[in-house]
């Protein structure tokens, strides 16, 4: 089995379709979308976005594309106090110029909801923000 031990951009031969959650790893065998398996084996975990490449021994690339999911959609005339709020919940978020997709949450949407915003389910690929500082994801304050 082949391996992959960097992440790189460019041109790829191959697809390999996740998660938000599945793009959130250091070791992990996967398979590409044609069923190619192959072993992610990173120096630390990593957390992937759209369009990055798995690189494998023999420089074959294989391109990480975010998997269609069931999210919320979040609408409001006015989205900047709703981002905050969802925000200082530390949720991920794909903030965009109309509407910020979360992921399923009665907390998040009742609280949407109660400030006026109009919430929807919806199935689209989820590409939120990084983290602060540039670190991808985080997991508390020590950034």
């Amino acid at each position: 089995m082949q391996v992959a031990s960097k992440i790189v951009k460019g041109r790829a031969e191959a697809r390999c379709t996740l998660s938000y959650e599945d793009r959130f790893l250091r070791r992990k065998v996967l398979s590409t979308d044609a069923g190619e398996s192959f072993l992610v084996d990173l120096p630390q975990t990593a957390s992937l976005d759209q369009g990055d490449c798995f690189e494998l021994e023999d420089g074959t690339r294989i391109e990480v594309v975010a998997a269609q999911e069931a999210l919320l959609e979040i609408t409001a005339p006015n989205l900047l106090p709703l981002v905050w709020h969802i925000g200082n919940r530390h949720c991920p978020a794909q903030i965009e110029a109309n509407r910020v997709l979360v992921q399923p949450d009665h907390v998040i949407r009742d609280l949407m909801e109660r400030l006026g915003a109009s919430v929807r389910e919806v199935t689209a690929p989820f590409t939120p923000e990084g983290g602060a500082y540039g670190h991808g994801r985080t997991h508390g304050h020590s950034h």
